[in-house]
């Protein structure tokens, strides 16, 4: 498989708003502030934005909207439905958009008051109306994404025999990491006891503790061609490769296509290393789509991080911690610096590869790290070259992405 878009195009401008649980502002002012934000982080102005994509459910605001709001002329727009895998997905269009010369630099952004308006999954006030595949599934109960995505999950826990205390490492990992993060949401550390302690949310797979923050917040990313890209004010982030919304077979309702232990990575992952012509040793840091601990431990087995079976050892050799072999989710990812969709990772990543992650560090703004990774301290990973980024929609449908410095 050849990949003339191999490092072709970048992601030179990153941005967000706060993470909080009641912004009193719509998702129209969020949106645009963190539109602002990552133009700035690139060196450019909003006039520079002649493209722009978005995912939305609830109560997103469209790109039409957004470019009047911005004051710039758009090329091209497009607003898609859904939420996780989307952010990878879209870096895929937006190289087509630009390879196609219908723009030259295009905005992806997410914005969303998924606590204090329109909570993903929830009832009563605000909640989503029940349509299309829901009116299939809400009748029977399932009217959340951990509950829907649990079949899964419980299954592999039947053959596999993981335990709710491997899944609560995954929270220790990224509760370790979101304490060295400012923006993080949730930044004091938990132990396994505190997520074991937490009531249950769907038995046996997710205690509250294994589950996303709901937050309110809006994020950005910039993509322009890496010869364009020489004149932005931060380096680059290389795009290796993306494949975007990938299915296993019969993507429609996971749980009756066997084995329904399998998800998406495992058919995305394959054709990602081979357009990236890169293998998983090359991969320094992940960021994993962890709307529940179990989506995390699932994907690094199915893309092969892991054998099927394995990915209790790996959430608790270390090795995802920083400080390991390849850290995962060094912002604290969904479960403790906020939930935005999957966008928040790759952001993360992109700073990663720049070394440029605000911490505790006294002179971070600098570049200038400690590497100490005690609580309140260094979540800088040392030497990042490659990272990785794995989308989830559903235990059917993902998205990934390798970026290179």
């Amino acid at each position: 498989m050849q990949n003339n878009l191999r490092d072709k195009y970048c992601i030179v401008g990153v941005g967000e708003t706060d993470y909080s649980r009641g912004s009193g502002r719509s998702t129209r002012a969020l949106a645009v502030e963190a539109i602002r934000n990552a133009v700035a982080d690139a060196g450019l102005t909003t006039k520079d934005i002649d493209g722009m994509l978005s995912y939305h459910g609830g109560d997103s605001t469209s790109s039409s909207v957004l470019a009047y709001d911005l004051g710039n002329q758009l090329n091209f727009y497009m607003d898609c439905s859904g939420g996780g895998s989307s952010t990878e997905a879209l870096v895929g269009l937006a190289i087509g958009s630009i390879e196609a010369g219908m723009c030259e630099t295009v905005a992806i952004f997410r914005a969303m008051n998924g606590y204090s308006q329109v909570r993903i999954g929830g009832t009563g006030r605000g909640a989503a109306p029940v349509t299309s595949a829901d009116l299939l599934r809400r009748p029977y109960g399932l009217a959340s994404a951990v509950q829907t995505f649990a079949f899964s999950f419980t299954r592999h826990m039947m053959e596999y025999g993981v335990k709710s205390e491997d899944l609560a490492a995954i929270k220790v990992t990224h509760s370790n990491h979101a304490s060295n993060n400012p923006k993080a949401l949730m930044k004091h550390r938990v132990t396994v006891d505190d997520v074991m302690n937490s009531r249950w949310i769907v038995r046996p797979c997710a205690h509250l503790l294994d589950c996303c923050l709901e937050t309110d917040n809006a994020t950005c990313i910039i993509i322009t061609s890496a010869e364009r890209a020489k004149d932005m004010k931060n380096p680059p982030a290389y795009i290796r490769a993306v494949q975007g919304r990938g299915t296993k077979p019969g993507g429609d309702f996971h749980y009756q296509h066997a084995p329904i232990t399998r998800v998406a990575g495992h058919y995305v992952g394959p054709r990602l290393f081979e357009l990236a012509d890169l293998t998983h040793d090359d991969i320094d840091v992940t960021g994993c789509y962890d709307a529940f601990t179990y989506t995390s431990l699932l994907q690094f087995e199915d893309y092969g991080f892991c054998k099927k079976g394995e990915g209790k050892d790996y959430v608790t050799s270390g090795i995802t911690d920083l400080g390991g072999r390849r850290p995962n989710n060094t912002s604290g990812g969904h479960l403790c610096e906020g939930y935005t969709h999957g966008m928040n990772m790759v952001i993360e990543n992109v700073r990663q590869l720049r070394g440029t992650v605000d911490d505790y560090c006294p002179d971070w703004q600098n570049g200038n790290h400690t590497f100490e990774y005690s609580e309140g301290g260094c979540r800088r990973v040392p030497n990042v070259e490659i990272t990785m980024n794995m989308g989830w929609a559903n235990p059917a449908t993902g998205s990934a992405l390798i970026m290179r410095k």
